[in-house]
C-alpha cells in the first residue's frame, strides 16, 4: 500500500493551516484554521473490505509539569507518548482519497460533535478530549483537531497519517469510540497498511 498528501511532503513540516495551534503576533500561539490534509491512498491488497486511518503525534512529553511555561523547556530526550489527532473508521473501499477540509474546519470550543467524512465511516473521540477535560474547553473533541505540540517543546513533533485495509466492513467498536481503542480493535484484521509522516514544532529554536 502507498499513501500521498497534496498538503506537505513525507517528512517536511506540515503547513499551519492544518494545524490547531500555530504561532500568533505577541503570544507563543494562537489558533489555526485546523483542516485536514488532504490524503490519498492506492495499492490496497486483495481481499480488503474496509479502510480505518488514523493521525498519531508520536513524540507527546509523558510529563507535563513545565508545559508551556515562560523559561523553562520540555528536553527533547524526555520519554513521549502516542496522542490521537484522529480517527476514522469503517471507510468504504470506494473512498481512496479525503479532500484538504473536507472531514474538518476550525478550532471548536467543546469538540465537533458531527464531523463531515465519507458516506459510512465513522469518527471517534481524540486526544483533545483528555487534554481539555477540567478547562473551559472542555468537551468530545470528535473527528480531526491538527497538530499543537507544546511552544516550549525542544523535540520536532513527528506526526503519522497512518491507512489500514481491513479484512472486515466495519470495526467492532461503538459509536463515541476512543481512537485509542483502534489498534487492538483490528489486531488480526489489517491486511495492508502505510503511513505518511508529516513534522510539527510552535518552538522558534526547533530546526
Amino acid at each position: 500500500m502507498r499513501i500521498e498528501s497534496n498538503s506537505f511532503k513525507h517528512l517536511d513540516r506540515i503547513p499551519g493551516e492544518f494545524a490547531f495551534g500555530v504561532p500568533a503576533e505577541g503570544a507563543p500561539m494562537g489558533f489555526g484554521d485546523n483542516r485536514n490534509p488532504h490524503l490519498a491512498w492506492a495499492d490496497a491488497p486483495a481481499g480488503t473490505k474496509s479502510f480505518v486511518l488514523l493521525c498519531i503525534d508520536v513524540d507527546v512529553p509523558t510529563v507535563f509539569d513545565d508545559l508551556n511555561q515562560e523559561g523553562k523547556t520540555l528536553p527533547a530526550d524526555m520519554p513521549r507518548q502516542d496522542f490521537c489527532h484522529w480517527a476514522m473508521i469503517d471507510i468504504p473501499t470506494a473512498v481512496t482519497e479525503v479532500a484538504a477540509g473536507s472531514c474538518a474546519e476550525g478550532v471548536v470550543s467543546g469538540g465537533k460533535q458531527n464531523p463531515p467524512g465519507p458516506a459510512g465511516s465513522r469518527q471517534g473521540i481524540n486526544g483533545y478530549t483528555g487534554f481539555m477535560a477540567g478547562s473551559d474547553m472542555a468537551g468530545d473533541y470528535y473527528g480531526y483537531d491538527g497538530p499543537c505540540p507544546p511552544w516550549n517543546d525542544e523535540r520536532l513533533h513527528r506526526y503519522e497519517y497512518r491507512i489500514y485495509a481491513l479484512d472486515t466492513e466495519k470495526v467492532d467498536l461503538p459509536d463515541g469510540f476512543h481512537g485509542d481503542d483502534v489498534a487492538a480493535a483490528i489486531e488480526g484484521h489489517v491486511l495492508g497498511s502505510a503511513t505518511i509522516t508529516g513534522t510539527y514544532s510552535l518552538n522558534p529554536d526547533v530546526a
